[in-house]
């Protein structure tokens, strides 16, 4: 048997089950989720304003 086609064979039972996980507990999840998004999208932007002024800095200093 092919390594390629190793047990595609088989049914897809496992993605017609029911979700273990609770609703509750998926919305919870989504909200860590998209906090730390943000998190990490104010961070970089705060990176981005502290590497602007560096430079502007650098420029003026070398002007």
């Amino acid at each position: 048997m092919s390594m390629l086609t190793h047990s595609f064979d088989r049914p897809f039972g496992e993605a017609e089950r029911p979700s273990r996980i609770s609703q509750a507990r998926k919305a919870q999840l989504k909200r860590i989720a998209l906090q730390g998004l943000a998190l990490l999208s104010m961070g970089s932007v705060l990176t981005a304003l502290i590497a602007l002024r560096t430079a502007i800095y650098v420029w003026h200093l070398h002007a």
